[in-house]
Formats: structure tokens, sequence, C-alpha cells
């Protein structure tokens, strides 16, 4: 995808960020993935390769490819993977869109928070399902903004979250995306489509979730679309500054967040 529809930007922040939500989410959203011995999986838009190390672990006896669009996120995830031991990784830069891999290439596909961004996520499903063999499984991972509540929560707070949601979809992207994934698939020609909820619930007797989940995951996403949300009239400062202030006060002891993922797994 081109850089310019990624809506949270490609600073060292953002790379955090990722690696936090990837720490934090890893047993919900993967604890159930895992490619045999030999297989050869494509990972699709890989990005910095938050989500590639967790892979590359579960599925250490299998031949991974991930690509991106983006050189610069490459050179990150290669950094990345061989800081943490793994050597079942390949990178390449490739487009979603037009992939130069033969036929039934692959024997397994991951995709993990890419639809999101993408102006049509059903050309790149089609796109992708092209390089999968028959029988193989595509394993989709998506959230959903409008699925977020916290305790306490305010009209600035909610507020925020809206201009992150509206901002994506300006750039041709779709923050709500998770709740489409079945008919994405379906409709992309995919059968056997099966899509669970996984809903990360947070108070203050979780607190790694606290921090990776609630802090530096989801409030740190939108507070990173502060300048976007501005110059774009959207709101003004002081309802921005309250929103934000007032996601931090759902972290603090009497405190609740909740979000649900959506994973979806289907056969070509």
């Amino acid at each position: 995808m081109p850089e310019t529809q990624y809506v949270h930007g490609y600073s060292a922040r953002e790379a955090d960020r990722l690696a936090d939500q990837a720490n934090a989410l890893s047993d919900l959203l993967h604890h159930d993935t895992a490619y045999p011995r030999a297989s050869l999986v494509l990972e699709c838009g890989c990005g910095t390769g938050a989500q590639t190390v967790h892979l590359a672990r579960r599925s250490f006896g299998a031949r991974i490819v991930s690509v991106d669009i983006s050189a610069d996120s490459l050179a990150q995830a290669r950094a990345r993977i061989e800081a943490a031991g793994h050597g079942n990784v390949e990178f390449q830069v490739a487009n979603l869109f037009d992939l130069r891999f033969s036929d039934e290439h692959f024997d397994h596909v991951f995709v993990c928070f890419v639809l999101e961004h993408l102006p049509d996520p059903a050309a790149a499903l089609k796109a992708i399902r092209r390089v999968l063999r028959r029988g193989g499984t595509i394993t989709a991972i998506e959230g959903d903004h409008g699925s977020w509540y916290c305790h306490p929560q305010t009209p600035e707070s909610s507020r925020a979250v809206e201009c992150l949601v509206e901002l994506q979809a300006r750039m041709g992207g779709d923050a709500l995306v998770g709740r489409r994934l079945y008919p994405l698939l379906a409709e992309a020609g995919f059968r056997d489509v099966h899509v669970s909820p996984r809903m990360v619930y947070v108070d203050n007797s979780r607190p790694d979730l606290v921090e990776g989940f609630s802090r530096n995951t989801f409030t740190a996403m939108v507070e990173g679309v502060r300048e976007q949300a501005l110059a774009a009239g959207l709101i003004d400062r002081r309802t921005w500054e309250k929103g934000i202030a007032d996601l931090y006060r759902a972290t603090e002891p009497d405190g609740t967040f909740c979000y649900t993922f959506f994973k979806g797994l289907a056969v070509r």
C-alpha cells in the first residue's frame, strides 16, 4: 500500500506502538495460529515485523515470506527478526495488488492489521487468493474501532476516537473493517470462512494490559493523529486535549477498557 495511506505514520514512536500492541495481544490473537513444518507461508503487509516475530516463533518449522511495500519498514523487520534469533523468515518488497509470485505458490497466507488501510480490501484478498494453493488457508486479523468503550467515557474521548476513524476513511481506509471480515473473505472466493471475535478487556487487575494495550496501544494510536485531526478541523484543540486526557483517565485504578478484534480463517 502507498505509505500515504497509513494514517498512523512511520515514526519511531509508531514502530514502538506496534511492538507494544503485538506483545500485549500475542496470546489473544495468535495462540491458535501455527503452521506445519516445511510449509510455505506468505505474510502480507508485515510492516516493521511486530507480528512477524510471533508468527516465526509459533511456526518455527515453517518457511515464511514476509512482504511489504515499504523498504524502510522491511529493514526494521529484518533487524527485529535477527535480534530475536529466528532464521525462518525471508523479506521482500511487494505490492499486495500485484504480487510477483506464481499461481498457488504458498501453502498458507497470514494478514494482520492490513486490510483496514487499503482502499479496496476485496481486490487485495482476490490478489492474495491467486497465490494460495487450493486447500491452503488464509488467516486475517483486523480491529474495529467502533467496538471500543471505556469507563469513565466522555463525549470528548469518544470524539477523539471518531477523529481517527474519520481520518482513516478520508485516506481510503476503514477503521471499522473488523465487522466486514466475513463478507470480504466470502466475496473474495474463499470457502469455509469462520470469524471469531477476540475481545480484550482491561481493568486494574491486569496491569500488563493497562500499560501494553490501554496506554501504549489504543490511546497512543489515537494520540498519534493529533496534528492531522486539528489541521483537518475535525476537532478543536481544547476538546482534543480533554479527550486524550479522558482516555488516560480510564487507565487509572477505577477505569476499564474494552475492544474487539476479529480473526478470520478460510480455505482457498
